[in-house]
């Protein structure tokens, strides 16, 4: 098993993306690649590729981003997203991630998502729809508002997923709800106010995505 500690951000963005799309993935083999590096470095990384993901990823296809994705954001398959949670790195950075991935979802996802939804397994649906609905459930940082040090990530979090229901994208719409879902046990105020805001500003929703909205407010998600 060899260890990646010091990556430059090419070399790291091969290591996230860059792998023949299988089943079970290249990630669970015995001797693949670990990535070992600093929480620091994991951050600075992610917020890079975060802030600017299109042109960085467009060689790569819908199938291969999708696998990427489940890696970089799945404790299952990295520990890249618990870097939000180090408490030795400065909040502000840790924040900054966050905040980035707003452009992820604005740049990317908006962008090469298909309009299906994942929570009703619409046939057709692009393979990153799947990384995009289900980003909030697999990452492993979640809001703690009996935190104080929580109290900034989990307030950039929660801006992330309204900013996320105002874009142009069925799929990212889906994703945001299905956050808040996720969310609503620990914030459910918020969650509540956010969600009937975007009900107010919205009304061209198709009736699917509605009654979805209507089961993440109630904090009943899958």
């Amino acid at each position: 098993m060899r260890r990646l500690k010091s990556v430059p951000f090419e070399g790291w963005v091969e290591h996230v993306f860059d792998h023949e799309v299988r089943n079970p993935q290249w990630y669970f083999d015995a001797d693949a690649p670990v990535w070992a590096g600093s929480a620091e470095l994991t951050l600075a990384h992610m917020t890079r590729l975060f802030s600017d993901p299109a042109g960085t990823l467009e060689r790569f296809d819908d199938e291969r981003l999708n696998q990427g994705f489940w890696y970089l954001v799945d404790s299952a398959g990295s520990n890249h997203m618990l870097a939000l949670t180090e408490a030795s790195v400065d909040v502000a950075a840790r924040v900054r991630c966050i905040e980035s991935f707003s452009s992820l979802f604005a740049k990317l996802f908006a962008l090469r998502c298909s309009p299906h939804l994942s929570h009703c397994d619409e046939p057709g649906a692009s393979p990153l729809n799947l990384a995009c609905y289900m980003f909030w459930d697999i990452n492993p940082f979640f809001g703690a508002p009996d935190d104080p040090s929580h109290r900034e990530l989990d307030a950039a979090a929660l801006r992330v997923m309204e900013d996320t229901l105002a874009l142009d994208s069925l799929a990212c719409r889906e994703s945001a709800l299905h956050g808040l879902g996720h969310w609503r046990g620990s914030y459910s105020k918020p969650v509540e106010q956010i969600i009937d805001r975007a009900l107010r500003r919205q009304t061209d929703w198709p009736s699917g995505l509605v009654t979805y909205a209507g089961h993440a407010k109630s904090g009943c998600v899958l």
